[in-house]
């Protein structure tokens, strides 16, 4: 049998940049959608390179179980020594965010304080411990900015928690956080591939937080469909030659955490200080900020991937 490239998922629409680039590549490739499925723990997995892509929002597409059913094909990937990209380690920390801020904490880097709460009570106790002025909630399993809403005082987050657009996480644990005030209204997203640093792009917050790179979805767009036209001001501009020593640190990070393929996000405040606030395994890639810039992630995604099958094939 020939060894290819199999491809983790439960969103084909954002696969397809990716497989566009296999095929442009001319590499053997398969899409594993776990959505639902099987796995025959009895048996031998076939030879190649599994690069997953399972995502912490699945549950927002009716696929709720996807990353479980993900964590077993992992684990029986593992046993039998596959070359796995973005494995069991990348898909906790992916579905977590309080795992997430413990592994960056322990790479040196410096994160909102942040509470975890369940119950409505200890949510608003959460909040009150957390001594801040200004503070945001969000979904500890989240993925497209699910569950966040700035609040100036307890009694707004409290009548939040009291009426019908409470959003609770899937897994039951709200974050508590301070809000980091930015000097301009953007964020950044650090991207890499391998291990290593690709590029950094510019995010547009002035019209909120809930943002992703595969084009022009928003929250409510439940199947965060690429391609799609974007406003005149580009909410994504890729950063040219950015640096900073934040990248040395986000690479240990991965690197100790078994990541080879992830957007990191990080927010400026008015003293310049870096604050991380989220990590993506399933990381996407804007396209019109890709195709002014004249760099493409899914390509060198693509070609790494192709690297790891030859390695595989010797």
């Amino acid at each position: 049998m020939t060894e290819k490239v199999y491809i983790i998922h439960e969103n084909k629409e954002w696969t397809a940049h990716l497989i566009k680039r296999l095929e442009q590549l001319n590499l053997p490739y398969e899409e594993w959608h776990l959505d639902k499925g099987t796995v025959d723990l009895s048996t031998v997995p076939p030879e190649g390179v599994f690069y997953s892509r399972m995502s912490a929002s699945s549950h927002t597409r009716g696929n709720r179980f996807a990353p479980e059913l993900t964590e077993a094909v992992l684990a029986w990937l593992e046993r039998h020594g596959r070359k796995v990209v973005n494995g069991s380690r990348a898909l906790r920390l992916e579905v977590s965010k309080v795992n997430q801020y413990m592994a960056l904490d322990d790479a040196g880097v410096r994160t909102p304080k942040t509470v975890a709460a369940v119950g409505g009570e200890q949510i608003i106790q959460a909040a009150k411990d957390l001594g801040v002025s200004s503070f945001i909630t969000k979904h500890n399993r989240a993925g497209k900015g699910l569950g966040v809403q700035l609040f100036h005082s307890i009694e707004a987050l409290q009548e939040y928690l009291d009426g019908p657009s409470f959003d609770p996480s899937v897994d039951g644990i709200t974050l508590i956080q301070e809000y980091i005030q930015a000097p301009e209204p953007y964020i950044t997203r650090c991207e890499f591939v391998g291990g290593k640093f690709v590029y950094a792009v510019r995010v547009d917050t002035s019209e909120g937080f809930e943002l992703c790179p595969a084009d022009a979805c928003k929250i409510d767009d439940l199947n965060c469909p690429v391609g799609e036209e974007v406003s005149e001001k580009p909410k994504f501009q890729i950063v040219e030659g950015f640096q900073d020593p934040i990248i040395e640190k986000y690479e240990t990070f991965l690197r100790n955490n078994d990541i080879q393929v992830a957007g990191i996000e990080f927010i400026y405040d008015h003293d310049g200080e870096i604050y991380t606030y989220d990590v993506n395994t399933n990381t996407n890639y804007n396209s019109d900020a890709e195709a002014q810039a004249d760099t493409y992630g899914m390509l060198e995604l693509a070609k790494y991937l192709g690297d790891q099958l030859s390695v595989v094939k010797q």
